[in-house]
């Protein structure tokens, strides 16, 4: 007989969740070796909705877009986002727009908001494409391992265009390894700060980046520059609210985590798929000649070859792997009963190779999006979240992403062996092992 998560109330006519019933720290250990070939024998064997216990607490997946649509657009209010990450990155990345709920969340995203909006995203935009033109200039060439060559490149554009601030190398390599880190803490084992653990070095590492937003916030207040950092200290709402200092710092602290993991994550995919599939690196580089070696910031929606690849890496790699939430109270998904206080988990990683919706889902293929399969359900493709929460840099993510890549690909080709598979590392937010060796050669 199969184990079930919570029983049901017998006077409704809601199913019980079954329950995985093996240790379930070593089946968290098996997802992040091999998170496809998991999900397929879970769903087979519990369904789509099934729990497992792991670190002390009961985890519900609710797997399929279905279930995605109900739980991230909650329209009854029953799920809230702060338990739910708190629990994986709260201690980290503290009262973060991710994890505000309701009232306050709507509040503090007003005013983030005004971060975001077209004319000053164009902002950033004006003072990002020289500075990226100028950095790809110099990009390296040979055996070049391009996660680390992105991840050095988003953290330098994040200094300029997030904080506007000239940092020397010591000093952007503390903040780098800080970022890093924090990100990685909200997964470890041990969730103890006991040194030298992951959960230790995410604790010393949010008081370095503290430290460093509070060292300058004061000159941000005392004058208008175009730079995040600037922006957030000056942003109101139209009722006239701003942030404190504090929030400030928190949002800061969140954003840059944010945008500086998600694009390197996104470009090393790119890179990726583009060097396996040498004609689509063609499609992109002949249409990335068709506009100027400096894009406008009206080009960035007319590069549609690069905005597919980006769209189908995004598919079969969303940076950010699952959504977690927290019901809040007695609720149900797919007729199956939550009871309040469980921990639920929309998969997007997975859900993105669902058959039912992506022909061949583990292929590579950009004209999926000519054919309208990420429309076959709107919450099949789902890299930025949904609802309330929806991410709210998605603009800025892309619009860094697109005019990197459109540099690289105008002065460079790269290339990776036949036999070469990527070797995925799923224990945090997924990274490729080796850090992605490509053979980079600049363009005659």
């Amino acid at each position: 007989m199969t184990a079930v998560f919570a029983q049901a109330p017998a006077d409704s006519d809601l199913k019980s969740i079954p329950k995985n019933p093996r240790n379930g720290v070593a089946e968290i250990l098996r997802m992040r070796r091999d998170p496809f070939g998991f999900s397929d024998a879970r769903k087979a064997e519990f369904g789509d909705v099934s729990a497992m216990n792991a670190f002390g607490i009961n985890l519900v997946t609710c797997s399929g877009p279905g279930a995605a649509e109900q739980i991230l657009m909650n329209k009854d209010k029953a799920f809230a986002n702060g338990p739910a990450w708190s629990y994986f990155i709260g201690p980290f990345f503290n009262r973060g727009v991710m994890l505000l709920d309701f009232d306050e969340h709507r509040h503090h995203r007003v005013i983030l908001q005004q971060a975001f909006t077209p004319k000053v995203l164009k902002g950033y935009f004006d003072e990002m494409q020289p500075f990226i033109a100028e950095k790809m200039a110099d990009f390296p060439t040979g055996r070049v391992k391009m996660l680390n060559q992105f991840k050095e490149l988003t953290l330098d554009v994040a200094l300029e265009v997030f904080l506007g601030v000239e940092l020397p190398k010591d000093e952007a390599d503390k903040l780098n390894k800080a970022f890093i880190e924090t990100v990685r803490a909200g997964v470890a084992f041990v969730r103890k700060p006991i040194p030298p653990g992951r959960w230790w070095k995410g604790v010393r590492s949010r008081k370095v980046l503290e430290e460093f937003f509070y060292a300058n916030i004061d000159a941000k207040r005392a004058k208008q520059t175009p730079d995040l950092f600037s922006v957030l200290c000056h942003a109101e709402s139209d009722e006239g609210h701003t942030f404190t200092d504090e929030d400030v710092v928190n949002h800061m602290i969140f954003v840059l985590m944010a945008a500086h993991d998600t694009s390197t994550i996104t470009m090393t995919q790119m890179a990726y798929h583009m060097a396996k599939n040498p004609q689509w690196q063609e499609k992109a580089r002949a249409q990335a000649f068709e506009f100027g070696e400096n894009l406008e910031y009206d080009d960035l929606g007319k590069l549609d070859v690069l905005d597919k690849i980006m769209k189908e890496s995004l598919r079969m790699c969303p940076p950010v792997p699952a959504q977690p939430r927290m019901a809040i109270k007695d609720t149900e998904v797919n007729g199956y009963f939550i009871p309040k206080d469980t921990l639920v988990t929309v998969p997007q990683l997975t859900n993105h190779r669902d058959d039912e919706y992506f022909t061949h889902p583990n292929t590579f293929d950009p004209e999926r999006f000519d054919r309208g399969e990420d429309k076959s359900h709107r919450f099949a493709w789902m890299p930025f979240g949904g609802g309330v929460h929806k991410c709210i840099g998605l603009y800025f993510g892309q619009m860094e992403i697109k005019t990197i890549m459109h540099h690289l690909l105008r002065g460079y080709e790269w290339s990776v062996p036949d036999d070469y598979i990527m070797p995925m590392d799923y224990s945090a937010l997924p990274v490729p092992k080796d850090k992605l060796p490509v053979d980079l050669q600049r363009r005659a």
